[in-house]
């Protein structure tokens, strides 16, 4: 087991990826709401500007959300896009109702968000930003290329655009604790039925036969993510400064 897992270094930077994001996410989340109460000094409006920044990704989460119930015959019933503040403090930026069924079905629709959204990343980041280009030229030592591809990347067409739609995409796909309530015993089967394989002799077939082509699609997630994580870390700079500049000019703050 322990050989297998081995094999698997795209597990540990998917891991990585995952846990960076979703504190950046977070982080930004707080400093963009920040920055706009500072401004306004009103919550409502604030609640109001925020939302409008992240409907796009909030639709595709919702959307995701309800086309996967739809593949899974699960029944729907409302859906909104209205932000609403919850009793713990949190900001429910949208919802859509599913029935209750089974935990393999419960499980895949709770994870639509993120599964819908690494595709549109990834989509966005080959066909429209050609970072798949990017990436072979880095991969290749080739500096003074990259350097100058990233020169070039902002004068692709709207290529503003697809950087928005790819963060706000990429700041809302992480699914929310209601969704992840689910995923408890899918997570306890998947092991459990690893380890029997394992201990039933299956380990170096597993190796020979599955590691590699599991290995690459985890890198490869995790080469999406990280290409988010970047994103955030780019648009946290200037809000970061915004923060702090507007406390200093008007002595407000906001913890």
């Amino acid at each position: 087991m322990a050989l297998f897992l081995t094999s698997l270094d795209g597990l540990f930077w998917l891991a990585l990826a995952l846990v960076a994001l979703l504190y950046l996410q977070r982080w930004m989340h707080r400093e963009i709401q920040a920055v706009f109460l500072i401004l306004t000094r009103h919550p409502g409006i604030t609640i109001g500007i925020f939302a409008l920044i992240f409907i796009p990704g909030v639709f595709l989460h919702e959307l995701s959300h309800f086309i996967m119930a739809q593949i899974l015959r699960v029944r729907t019933g409302r859906f909104s896009l209205v932000p609403t503040p919850m009793p713990d403090g949190r900001l429910q930026m949208g919802y859509v109702e599913t029935e209750r069924s089974d935990f393999v079905r419960d499980s895949l629709v709770g994870a639509a968000p993120i599964l819908f959204g690494t595709l549109f990343l990834a989509w966005v980041a080959v066909e429209r930003l050609q970072l798949a280009v990017m990436w072979d030229v880095l991969r290749d030592n080739q500096m003074n290329l990259f350097l100058l591809g990233l020169t070039i990347l902002p004068r692709l067409p709207d290529f503003w655009l697809w950087f928005y739609l790819a963060f706000t995409v990429s700041s809302t796909m992480m699914p929310s604790e209601s969704d992840r309530q689910s995923w408890t015993p899918p997570l306890v089967v998947i092991a459990i039925f690893l380890a029997l394989l394992l201990l039933a002799g299956a380990g170096p077939w597993m190796l020979e036969h599955l590691a590699s082509p599991l290995n690459e699609f985890l890198r490869g997630t995790a080469l999406v993510l990280l290409v988010s994580v970047l994103i955030h870390l780019i648009l946290i700079v200037p809000f970061l400064f915004f923060h702090r500049l507007l406390t200093r000019l008007t002595g407000l703050d906001v913890g």
